[in-house]
């Protein structure tokens, strides 16, 4: 414990202390009313501030200057998520087992690895001249709401008295310095190509990743793709997952890497937004849509606030552990984001000396790690010593000694100005195009599309994200780190394509590979692993098929369902009379993927537990099937639609029997899941969103209902605009956890949803308020203006300046 009011704190709370979970405190009423008004001294001040929260738990906070603004944002962020972002600061900063104990030594030492340990001048100089001023004032909130806590230990968050630890103070450069929650690529998908290069040649890794644009790799030369061992990325894995718990073993847990492209066997996260001229809107005024994509938790990983002070009025969702926001509006331009699959990530192997592993193999000599000793603290134990290792390329995540091999990843992390979303503080203050673009030129990560719109009616598009310059090789597999195979600096924004105004009256962008015909990617090699167009197409369609789109349109688009790849796949099955009940309940299904639908769920069924895995098997070697669990979507349409490229003799025949025999033991496996009554089938039967608290495994079932909100009946897959990523059990674990529409000058009329709720206080009325809008594809207005506001305020909170100690 770091102060001595905290110790009698949590002896008075019966705190375990030691890592331990104690007992879990009586539940106050949940949903209950909160108090109309509250007034907090808050040490660092200049002047007062006024906080209100509207009925739906979105907070506006009005301040007399942009330093108190974040400095009252950081101190409502711990008001309404303070273990969430306490969790995200020690997860990120290796402290883990200082709280939770022994086992988490290994995560600690990982996170570790991957933070930046640059230049700090550097660091904040990048993200533009509010960029240190903010962190400080976002930190010395935080720091306030815990010293307020410190004197008020029974408005404690209940995490905190489970696990037995009290919160920590925040440094300004804890803000910054953690880099590994951030979405880049693609390390992981280089080892997975490279076990199938092992397996079967590169070649057979087309049916796992389809590359775009088309692109043939080859294997670097030096590189053996059968030398990599199986835990190669354990450390990574671990710096990058969140934190885990398991109910039995009180073990960290290895989950999916956090917010990150693991393999294209599973389609990771992505996300949609556009934008519409005034010629195309209902509204004569620019709408802009965006709905970011992520893992789903309790509490959302998003949080919506207003910042309100001399010189900047913004709206929208941010990290809730940074200041700033990331998606929304200023009152003159709006922007929102998605991913742009640039390629920030290779992994280097390394000749080691066999009579020392401490050396490694660089152009014709011998070069030293870099080692770094620190020490772990660990509840209830000593200390731990560990010792970082790096190369000139980054850390070292695996030694194989017997190999007398290394691994390292590199990473664009490890550069200036690369702390995930918080190049956003330049896009606050932007108010036209080019100072929006100005703004996104040395964005850093993670690669971002972001698409723009003002209140003068222009529209556009800018894409960023430091690329390397890649010497000799595609970054699609990993390389000797001997020198052969370099960085020769970065892109950034000056070096990609733009859009403005375009004659087509919209932008829309959904992951999709969305460089033009003539950009030079063969030559530049920026990335070549993009999400499926799927989505995209969808939104284009519907964009283009109606002259004026209105808000209720785009919002009705954000929760659209339907599967192309299930129409294209399902008008190859054949027609006849003698068709099964199978075949004839999908050709009579209009492609909608929605909760209660019975096609859908046989589809799902079909297209991943039998349909995917069975194209596997007919078109790879033996060798390589147990490498590729699923085929990328677009090489499966392409085998069934083009059977010739891949089944060789009699490939319709072949094709047709793939199909037929698939489908119709999908149809035994769902009546199996779902009961013999097709009729009473029903795709959110199956699919089901949960939101889960991280300490889910390890509380009883009264506390886990408490905390956990759900499940909730989902429709939809990775394929539909309302995207829903799922794992083998139909349980829903990313999509859009908060979505915007914005009638850009128009702004109250704008609307937004955040899932399951603003507030990450269990017994909040806005802890789970939001879930069963959000299920549902409703929204509540985002207001902006003061009159808006107070006419729906639930809340008013003064922070007051704390007065000075003689």
């Amino acid at each position: 414990m770091r102060f001595s009011y905290w110790t009698a704190s949590a002896i008075a709370l019966g705190f375990v202390g030691c890592g331990g979970i104690a007992d879990t405190p009586p539940a106050a009423s949940a949903g209950q009313r909160l108090p109309a008004s509250a007034t907090y001294s808050v040490a660092g001040l200049r002047s007062p501030v006024e906080l209100i929260d509207d009925r739906w738990g979105v907070p506006h906070i009005y301040a007399r200057s942009v330093e108190d603004v974040f400095l009252a944002q950081g101190f409502n962020a711990a008001r309404e998520r303070l273990f969430q972002i306490d969790l995200w600061r020690r997860r990120g900063l290796g402290t883990l087992s200082e709280v939770f104990g022994p086992a988490y030594v290994a995560q600690d030492a990982a996170a570790r690895l991957f933070l930046y340990r640059g230049d700090m001048r550097r660091e904040w100089e990048s993200y533009g001249p509010d960029a240190r001023m903010a962190a400080t004032q976002f930190a010395a909130g935080v720091n306030a709401y815990v010293d307020w806590l410190g004197q008020h230990p029974e408005s404690l968050p209940e995490e905190f008295r489970i696990s037995g630890y009290a919160p920590s103070h925040w440094q300004p450069e804890d803000v910054v310095r953690i880099r590994s929650h951030g979405l880049t690529r693609n390390v992981t998908s280089e080892v997975a190509r490279a076990k199938v290069a092992c397996a079967a040649g590169v070649e057979a890794d087309q049916v796992r990743a389809h590359l775009e644009p088309e692109w043939h790799t080859t294997v670097p030369a030096g590189f053996d793709p059968c030398a990599l061992p199986p835990d190669v990325l354990r450390v990574f894995e671990l710096a990058t997952q969140r934190v885990a718990f398991d109910r039995t073993t009180r073990q960290p847990v290895a989950s999916i890497a956090f917010d990150a492209l693991d393999s294209r066997n599973a389609e990771p996260e992505g996300s949609n937004n556009w934008t519409i001229a005034p010629t195309r809107t209902a509204t004569g005024r620019p709408i802009l849509a965006n709905d970011p994509h992520r893992k789903y938790a309790t509490p959302s990983q998003r949080y919506i606030a207003h910042l309100s002070a001399p010189g900047l009025d913004a709206i929208g969702a941010g990290e809730p552990s940074q200041p700033g926001l990331s998606i929304g509006h200023n009152g003159t331009i709006a922007f929102g984001l998605t991913v742009f699959f640039l390629d920030q990530e290779d992994l280097y192997v390394y000749e080691l000396d066999p009579q020392d592993h401490n050396r490694y193999r660089y152009g014709q000599g011998w070069e030293s790690l870099r080692i770094i000793q620190e020490r772990v603290p660990v509840a209830g134990e000593p200390p731990r010593d560990i010792e970082l290792r790096f190369t000139r390329h980054g850390p070292v995540v695996k030694i194989d000694e017997a190999r007398h091999r290394a691994y390292a990843v590199r990473t664009a992390w490890q550069e200036p100005g690369m702390s995930p979303y918080y190049g956003n503080l330049r896009l606050l203050r932007a108010r036209n195009f080019a100072d929006f673009k100005s703004a996104m030129r040395n964005w850093g990560a993670p690669t971002e599309n972001q698409v723009y719109a003002d209140v003068h009616g222009n529209i556009g598009w800018v894409p960023g994200g430091l690329a390397p310059k890649r010497r000799g090789y595609d970054g699609l597999l990993p390389v000797p780190g001997d020198g052969r195979y370099e960085w020769e600096g970065f892109y950034n924004g000056d070096d990609f394509p733009s859009a403005y105004n375009p004659p087509e009256g919209f932008i829309a962008t959904a992951n999709q590979m969305n460089l033009p015909p003539d950009y030079p990617y063969r030559e530049k090699k920026i990335g070549f692993e993009w999400v499926n167009p799927a989505r995209y197409q969808r939104i284009r369609e519907v964009l283009s098929a109606s002259p004026r789109i209105s808000i209720e349109d785009s919002i009705r688009l954000q929760s659209d369902q339907l599967s192309r790849p299930a129409l294209r796949i399902i008008a190859l099955l054949p027609r006849s009379p003698r068709s099964s009940a199978a075949s004839a309940m999908l050709h009579a299904w209009d492609g909608v993927e929605s909760v209660d639908s019975a096609p859908a769920a046989l589809f799902e069924v079909w297209r991943k537990r039998h349909l995917g895995p069975a194209f596997v098997k007919a078109v790879l070697p033996a060798a390589a099937i147990s490498a590729v669990a699923q085929p990328d979507l677009a090489v499966l349409l392409d085998g069934l639609e083009h059977p010739q490229r891949w089944f060789g003799e009699d490939a319709t025949a072949k094709r047709d029997r793939l199909l037929s025999d698939t489908l119709e033991a999908a149809y035994a496996d769902t009546t199996r899941l779902l009961g013999p009554q097709s009729t009473e089938w029903k795709w959110g039967r199956l699919l089901h969103s949960s939101f889960q608290h991280p300490f889910s495994p390890l509380l009883d079932e009264g506390t886990r209902a408490r905390l956990d909100v759900g499940p909730l009946p989902r429709g939809g897959s990775e394929f539909t605009v309302n995207a829903s990523t799922y794992e083998k059990d139909f349980l829903h674990t990313a999509g859009a956890s908060f979505r915007m529409v914005l009638d850009v000058g128009n702004w109250d009329a704008s609307r937004a949803i955040n899932t399951p709720g603003q507030s990450g206080l269990p017994d909040s009325p806005h802890y789970r308020d939001l879930a069963e809008s959000w299920s549902t594809g409703n929204t509540f207005p985002l207001l902006y203006s003061r009159s808006a506001v107070e006419r729906n305020a639930e809340r008013r909170i003064i922070l007051q300046p704390a007065r000075e100690t003689p």
